[in-house]
């Protein structure tokens, strides 16, 4: 202990004989508009808007490149971008302010405040609070439940809600951190279970219109002719090409917000002024709940990784907050989160201590190009060496899709590709119910089987046989991974179950198929 306390001491004497900071601080990167651009052509993305507050001003708002492939036209600050999650800290805010307004508490429990909510576990359903609905610790697994809306579905907040009494937990209660999407659908629905307002409109009066987010929106059906936004892209059957917007209004508290990075600049002013609008006297939560989101809750396991370029980046914490992600790097705590939805991925960080916030929108689901030019900024203004973070990001995700590819090749070598479903083809026809997400249909179609996931209108895929009792779900739209599905029969031949699984071990979490158990429906007595 002594040796650490006379360290601390000396880099104290350093500081205050300095007169300056530890690090060296400096602006913008002077070549940033270069590395956005090598960004954009090493990961294939059509357009970036970045943003850069500091110290309570914008120092810059700035698009790159096109809004829609084939297009001219520009993306600029303005332009609209889906920020997918980076929506649920606008949810932990409209909750934080019914804090400080009395109506709720963190810690309240949700059942009492969401009428019927129920988890699998009735312990659960009766602790779980507020609060652990903000931070993915409910016990449910990674992205559990996402494809109750993910595609798109039929089924409205409420439904998704109610299905939460049939989810099996995957570790015990507040044990461990896993992401979920649908938590944050349930703490939406407690502001209009409290203030008679949907959250659409509770968001758009307490946050975006004092705020003078005028052109933000809360729904892609908001989107009109002529208006300036991004087009969704994403890479199908590997190739680039323009995706239709998903709809999300059913999960909207979880990531349905469109913005510019100009307009969430001035979010990122609020959050740096710990709720208080810059320039004026109106708050829109207190100094004690910006505290409070930004307070870890729920630690985050950081794996050891590999030796490699991105080993500098492994933070020596990392844990999540209400809304927030919160880590280390280079000294100075981390406030951030990112957002992805078909065809966009966003970045938002924070960095308290310097009052520096940083936004990265892109039209295309590379998270690899936000996080290069993010952390390419927090260099220069850390005063730390540059590092060439695009080569690092694209070299990182290049052994990634190798991996990925000698996996799925390794799958395809190894199967026995001249066996025989056990089944003549229409024995597998039928409807099946998943106690969760409810019924889909398989129906013989010539001489093939079509597989329709009842309240998924995009979900459409032929059956492909691959080996003995286990087809490939080839979704019809390639905007949706492929699964294998795979039947198990009882002693005398007939169907039991069918599981599901992803085909490509880099499908998106929310393409939750490992969570489904589909069983025969039982033929209704006469």
């Amino acid at each position: 202990m002594k040796n650490m306390r006379e360290f601390c001491l000396s880099v104290a004497t350093l500081y205050l004989l300095s007169g300056s900071p530890l690090f060296a601080q400096s602006g913008p990167p002077t070549d940033l508009d270069a590395y956005v651009a090598r960004d954009m052509k090493a990961f294939d993305v059509p357009g970036i808007a970045v943003a850069i507050v500091k110290d309570g001003k914008v120092v810059m708002a700035k698009g790159y490149g096109v809004r829609k492939l084939g297009e001219a036209a520009p993306v600029d600050e303005n332009t609209l971008f889906g920020i997918g999650s980076n929506t649920k800290a606008f949810t932990s805010a409209a909750l934080a302010s019914l804090v400080d307004a009395g109506k709720i508490s963190w810690d309240d429990k949700v059942y009492e405040r969401l009428k019927g909510f129920q988890m699998y576990d009735p312990y659960v359903s009766h602790e779980m609070t507020i609060r652990d609905l903000l931070t993915h610790r409910s016990g449910m697994g990674l992205g559990e439940g996402d494809l109750l809306f993910w595609p798109h579905t039929t089924y409205t907040r409420d439904d998704i809600i109610y299905r939460l009494r049939f989810m099996k937990p995957a570790s015990s209660f507040r044990s461990r951190f896993a992401y979920d999407n649908l938590m944050y659908i349930a703490a939406g629905q407690i502001i209009p279970a409290v203030t008679g307002k949907p959250w659409e409109d509770y968001i758009r009066e307490k946050i975006l219109l004092p705020l003078e987010m005028k052109t933000s929106n809360l729904s892609t059906n908001a989107f009109k002719p002529g208006d300036n936004y991004a087009s969704p892209h994403s890479k199908v059957d590997g190739k680039l090409q323009v995706v239709p917007f998903m709809d999300l209004d059913n999960a909207a508290p979880a990531g349905a917000i469109n913005s510019s990075v100009a307009e969430m600049s001035k979010w990122v002013m609020l959050q740096l002024n710990h709720g208080k609008i810059p320039g004026r006297e109106e708050r829109i939560f207190s100094d004690a709940q910006s505290r409070e989101m930004w307070t870890a809750q729920t630690l985050v396991p950081i794996g050891n990784g590999s030796e490699s370029a991105l080993s500098a980046l492994r933070p020596k914490f990392l844990a999540y907050a209400l809304g927030w992600g919160v880590q280390d790097y280079h000294g100075r705590k981390l406030v951030g989160h990112s957002g992805g939805v078909s065809g966009f991925v966003t970045r938002v960080m924070l960095v308290p201590e310097e009052n520096l916030g940083v936004l990265v929108f892109t039209n295309a689901e590379q998270g690899a190009a936000f996080e290069s030019i993010l952390y390419h900024i927090l260099d220069s203004y850390f005063g730390v060496p540059p590092t060439d973070w695009t080569t690092a990001f694209k070299s990182a995700q290049d052994e990634q899709e190798k991996v990925a590819k000698e996996a799925v090749a390794a799958g395809d070598k190894g199967r026995a590709a001249n066996s025989k479903p056990s089944l003549a083809l229409e024995k597998y026809a039928g409807v099946y119910n998943d106690a969760w997400y409810g019924p889909i249909t398989i129906k013989q179609e010539n001489s093939g089987l079509v597989f329709s996931m009842d309240h998924t209108p995009k979900a459409v895929a032929d059956l492909q046989h691959w080996q003995f009792d286990t087809f490939k779900a080839h979704w019809r739209d390639r905007t949706i991974e492929d699964a294998f599905v795979t039947f198990t029969l009882n002693p005398d031949g007939s169907i039991d179950h069918f599981t599901m699984a992803a085909v490509s071990p880099l499908a998106d979490f929310s393409f939750d198929y490992q969570d489904l158990w589909f069983k025969p429906e039982q033929p209704q007595p006469h």
